[in-house]
């Protein structure tokens, strides 16, 4: 890939190499969730974002390469990472001092506000999903197994205290995963005015920490 140092001119703005960058991969995003992957070319990305199919190609020289550059994008967009526990030090007290709740809680509070805030990469991933698009893959190596691995490894450090049962991590952890997401996906796809159910994100991820806890604690 050719890393662009100089400004371009297009539809009468400048922008930076990089800012040009990161624009087309949010326009891509964009698109890429409204039509999914078969249904979207570079030439419609390039026309959305005001530039020719070249300056595509410029920064992003195959198509695999503009997929893993949004799963980059997003893991860092405006210093947000996409798996918070690395760097939030609520979390990290929360771990330290083996306050259940607190950590269920933050993690699912951070969950649904990110998936609520950035519907349009929520609606990439189910595309990516079901088209079993590469995309998919590499979002579960870069993020669903490690967060597998991160609160697997705090609920067997918690089992070895005898604070809770004997249930496999993995079980535990796609229990409240499937909490969090079926909620998510209701309140993106299905049910958008909340007519079943409108509560907080707050209220909702005290809910799921408690439910949770309260099937898994001793």
């Amino acid at each position: 890939m050719i890393k662009e140092t100089q400004t371009e001119t297009i539809t009468g703005s400048r922008m930076s190499g990089d800012e040009r960058r990161s624009q087309i991969l949010r326009v891509a995003i964009k698109i890429f969730s409204q039509s999914g992957f078969s249904g979207t070319t570079t030439k419609e990305i390039a026309r959305a974002a005001g530039v020719s199919e070249a300056i595509i190609f410029r920064h992003f020289a195959t198509k695999k390469e503009l997929y893993s550059a949004i799963i980059n994008f997003k893991a860092c967009e405006n210093g947000e990472k996409l798996l918070p526990w690395e760097e939030n030090s609520v979390e990290r007290d929360a771990i330290e001092a083996k306050d259940d709740f607190q950590v269920f809680y933050n993690m699912a509070l951070g969950a649904l506000r990110h998936h609520e805030g950035d519907v349009d990469f929520m609606r990439l991933l189910f595309h990516s999903a079901l088209d079993e698009h590469e995309l998919s893959e590499m979002f579960f190596e870069q993020f669903l197994t490690p967060l597998y691995e991160f609160l697997g490894a705090y609920i067997r450090r918690r089992q070895a205290d005898g604070a809770m049962r004997e249930v496999e991590p993995k079980i535990i952890v796609r229990a409240f995963l499937g909490m969090i997401i079926h909620h998510s996906l209701n309140n993106i796809l299905w049910d958008k005015s909340r007519r079943l159910l409108n509560i907080s994100n707050e209220e909702a991820a005290k809910c799921f920490a408690e439910i949770l806890l309260n099937g898994v604690k001793k």
